[in-house]
């Protein structure tokens, strides 16, 4: 399974290490994936979704009905 945010799409950013000689080298910066199992009261049961630590945060705010509205 790919390294994606299921709800926001977030994925990975590639860019460079940077020594002190300046010397530069590629890396990866992934994002902060959890596999969650949120409630869904629409349709009364739990879904299991890989989602980042932000959009966790974002989802205890708003919601998720309103979330998934929101990236649509």
């Amino acid at each position: 399974m790919a390294r994606r945010d299921q709800i926001t799409g977030k994925t990975i950013l590639t860019g460079n290490n940077v020594s002190h000689a300046n010397n530069r080298t590629r890396r990866r910066f992934l994002p902060n994936l959890q596999s969650k199992r949120i409630w869904v009261p629409e349709e009364n049961k739990f879904v299991k979704v890989k989602v980042s630590a932000k959009t966790l945060r974002t989802i205890d705010k708003k919601g998720l009905t309103a979330l998934l509205k929101d990236n649509k």
